[in-house]
């Protein structure tokens, strides 16, 4: 049986992780440092798609035993920017993952021009969905904690 407790603090992880990453790929690409930049794109990427595959084996595990997700313990004002945040995130994870890849094969093709046209749109809701995922699981599992 899978510890499922270790889950949260794992995608957490990886969320903060593929930020850091996109950051750096960001500021190597604003300094032309263009092989640099792809290492840490492709890192990114690898690290958000190892975050997919912990997030979803993690619910499918809860879903197979029975147990429930984590309820959000804060009340008031903290509680309406949660769901603002958790649903925001949410519609824009779902929309991420297309959008990297378009971004992520136009580069490897080499079409460079429309690579940095959506790149635009890709990198700061990439880096939105990185930086709100750790923001969630604070506010989930450390600082509401039940």
């Amino acid at each position: 049986m899978i510890d499922l407790s270790v889950f949260p603090i794992i995608n957490a992880c990886l969320n903060a992780s593929s930020a850091v990453l996109l950051g750096t790929g960001y500021y190597l690409v604003k300094q032309r440092r263009l092989q640099a930049h792809k290492r840490f794109m492709i890192a990114a990427l690898v690290t958000s798609a190892l975050f997919l595959v912990s997030y979803l084996t993690y619910h499918w595990e809860l879903t197979q035993t029975g147990r429930t997700i984590t309820r959000f313990q804060g009340q008031g004002i903290w509680r309406q920017l949660y769901f603002a945040i958790l649903g925001t995130h949410t519609i824009l994870a779902a929309v991420i993952v297309p959008l990297v890849l378009i971004t992520v094969t136009r580069a490897l093709r080499g079409k460079f021009d429309l690579h940095r046209a959506i790149a635009r749109w890709t990198f700061p809701i990439w880096m939105y969905v990185s930086i709100t995922g750790v923001v969630i699981y604070l506010m989930l599992y450390q600082i509401f904690a039940p």
